[in-house]
């Protein structure tokens, strides 16, 4: 990232203050943020998917600056927990409307189709699956779920989670192991 922890918190903050230049900046770190998610996100495909996980950047962005995400960030930990997610639905909404479209109605295919594809054949498992046993362990572990995401999602190591949660490695450690195994669990069993 271009821009420190407390620079991108400054930004926020000048944003919900009115400063028009702030929004450009802090557009500028959450393209750049978001590219950095689409690529852990990609990391295990193969290299000719750019144009596809830019789309979803894209889509994410729009879908952070059409909503009230910015006037409720409090810092950078949630305004980047609300991008991953903004992804995430993303894709999962995506999922599901492929799934209505197998079903019989017209099917077009477009380039989510192959992120989710590859994301599926390279994960095996469905990514609405994925993302309903995500909630499932928000419920037991909310720090769980977002150790995973930051994780797997944003590609960030154990140290760079223990620092944005602000917690100890060993911690984030624990969770990791944790927060898989019962994951694992969670998509087994469907």
């Amino acid at each position: 990232m271009s821009e420190s922890p407390h620079e991108v918190s400054i930004l926020l903050q000048r944003v919900k203050s009115g400063d028009d230049s702030a929004k450009e900046a802090l557009f500028t770190e959450l393209q750049s943020e978001l590219r950095g998610m689409a690529a852990a996100l990609m990391s295990r495909e193969r290299p000719d998917h750019t144009l596809q996980a830019t789309a979803l950047v894209n889509e994410a962005c729009l879908r952070l600056l059409d909503s009230d995400a910015v006037a409720n960030a409090a810092d950078r930990r949630y305004f980047f927990g609300m991008a991953n997610r903004a992804m995430r639905q993303i894709l999962v909404d995506h999922a599901r409307a492929r799934r209505t479209t197998k079903r019989g109605g017209e099917f077009q295919r477009g380039s989510l189709d192959i992120v989710l594809d590859n994301f599926e054949a390279s994960n095996q498992c469905d990514f609405v699956d994925l993302e309903a046993a995500l909630d499932e362990l928000e419920k037991d572990s909310p720090r769980g779920r977002e150790v995973i995401e930051l994780r797997f999602f944003s590609g960030l190591s154990i140290p760079e989670v223990a620092e944005v949660l602000d917690v100890s490695v060993a911690t984030i450690e624990r969770d990791w192991r944790l927060a898989r195994a019962k994951l694992f669990q969670s998509l087994r069993s469907e």
